[in-house]
């Protein structure tokens, strides 16, 4: 190959749910750590998209996360989910509605 030739690498859409607890530091280390082994194997790409779905969200909304979710997360080809529940936040079963596809 030339220098001139370009590489496609494929690039992973990774939807990145921190929620509450932990979770968003657990959520932010894995992150650095992805983002380091692709730029070091420099064989793939990654993409994230940040959701801010935690238990405050419930609490003002009722839900866990909005109706589309589903729809949504089917999108990427990962999901990186942290913790639910924190400390004095009880929301109750907030992942009965994520199904397998």
């Amino acid at each position: 190959m030339s220098p001139s030739t370009s590489i496609t690498h494929r690039t992973y859409r990774i939807a990145s749910i921190p929620a509450d607890g932990i979770g968003p530091e657990v959520i932010e280390a894995g992150i650095t750590v992805l983002k380091k082994f692709a730029k070091t194997l420099k064989t793939f790409n990654l993409e994230f998209a940040n959701f801010d779905w935690n238990s405050d969200t419930y609490k003002k909304t009722g839900k866990y996360m909005p109706d589309d979710a589903l729809t949504t997360l089917r999108k990427y080809d990962a999901i990186l989910f942290g913790a639910v529940g924190a400390p004095g936040k009880s929301i109750g079963k907030p992942l009965g509605m994520v199904t397998s596809r």
